[in-house]
């Protein structure tokens, strides 16, 4: 955190409100209009585009910051993706789930490709320790990708293809 106080050190308002802010935008569906009308009726007069400017500064911070505190994922991934409508965009969401269903990451793409795939699976690879199994569809570019890391990593990761076992993602 000292390293967000220097961050903040030149700032208008206090840590206090602009974390608020930052933490009400990222968890809840609040526009920056909102979040504007919530403070001035809490008696800070803060512009939208501020909130906006806070949350482009202070959330990947925040996000290295919290890293560090990430509870350990297991061993056993369930790996899924879907297509979803995103402000009236088709977009195909990548997501993996440990067997307790706590989400290891996710990636939300134009495309699904390999490259796509490839780049989500080493996201998550790298953000946490290498899997030891994996449960997919019976799709062929995430059995693809998975070979290719098995490949370069020299690791070994049983990989399971079974239709319903990743239900838990959906």
């Amino acid at each position: 955190m000292v390293l967000l106080h220097a961050y903040c050190k030149k700032m208008r308002f206090p840590i206090d409100v602009i974390l608020i802010c930052i933490r009400w935008y990222a968890a809840y569906p609040l526009s920056c209009r909102h979040l504007e009308e919530m403070m001035e009726e809490r008696g800070v007069t803060v512009d939208h585009s501020t909130v906006s400017r806070w949350a482009i500064r202070f959330l990947p911070l925040l996000e290295k910051i919290f890293i560090k505190y990430k509870r350990p994922v297991g061993g056993s991934w369930r790996m899924d993706g879907i297509y979803i409508k995103v402000k009236g965009v088709w977009k195909y969401f990548h997501r993996a789930v440990d067997k307790e269903g706590n989400t290891i990451d996710f990636l939300l793409k134009v495309k699904r490709d390999i490259a796509a795939t490839m780049r989500f699976f080493k996201k998550a690879i790298n953000s946490n320790d290498m899997p030891e199994k994996v449960a997919m569809d019976k799709r062929g570019a995430n059995q693809a990708d998975i070979d290719q890391i098995i490949k370069n990593n020299g690791a070994s990761i049983v990989v399971r293809r079974v239709k319903y076992l990743n239900n838990i993602v959906e």
